[in-house]
């Protein structure tokens, strides 16, 4: 991950609180986080940014980290026209049917289980992995389960706050925040 300052730092940092603020919630949905994370700019390291965003979602209420999940489609349904979206669950592109099948149907008692979609950092993990994942946790306690989101957001968002900073200035679109929707990049990172 990035240590220094990067011209998408910079962005970031002197862009309007508008533009900030849209920034950020594309990178998490949860408001409480996006606003704790505007009020401490500007961060002179991208360690700073990430540090931030570790310390803010530490303190994010239940309501807040539904706020935050309910940015995060299911595992093998990726929102339609969203590439960040589907470059997140490639893992499951490749996938069986019948692995697809098994997927909703555990993402479904997972859901009515847990009361939100199964969430996973799902940077390098096959369809096969998340199966099991999601097998594995199914079987939490609820606030076993919330601590274990909150963890597998932290991670999402580092990896988009990454791109987020590390994206290039478009000449296009000078002074705002580019974001991980419009970057390119072959890494895969990821949520349910």
């Amino acid at each position: 991950m990035t240590s220094g300052t990067t011209p998408g730092l910079t962005r970031f940092n002197t862009s309007a609180d508008s533009e900030a603020v849209a920034a950020l919630h594309e990178v998490c949905s949860s408001s409480a986080w996006g606003s704790k994370l505007l009020a401490r700019r500007p961060y002179t390291t991208a360690e700073a940014l990430f540090l931030a965003s570790d310390a803010a979602m530490a303190e994010l209420t239940a309501e807040d980290l539904a706020d935050a999940m309910a940015g995060h489609p299911p595992i093998g349904r990726p929102k339609a026209g969203d590439p960040t979206s589907s470059r997140e669950q490639s893992g499951m592109a490749g996938a069986s049917a019948e692995l697809k099948a098994e997927m909703l149907e555990l993402n479904l008692a997972y859901q009515d289980k847990f009361g939100h979609v199964f969430l996973i950092c799902a940077t390098g993990r096959t369809g096969e992995q998340m199966r099991d994942a999601v097998r594995e946790r199914i079987g939490n306690s609820p606030e076993e389960e919330r601590e274990i989101v909150r963890t597998e957001l932290g991670k999402i968002n580092r990896i988009r706050l990454t791109r987020l900073v590390e994206t290039p200035e478009d000449p296009e679109t000078s002074g705002t925040p580019r974001t991980s929707e419009t970057s390119e990049t072959s890494e895969e990172e990821s949520s349910a």
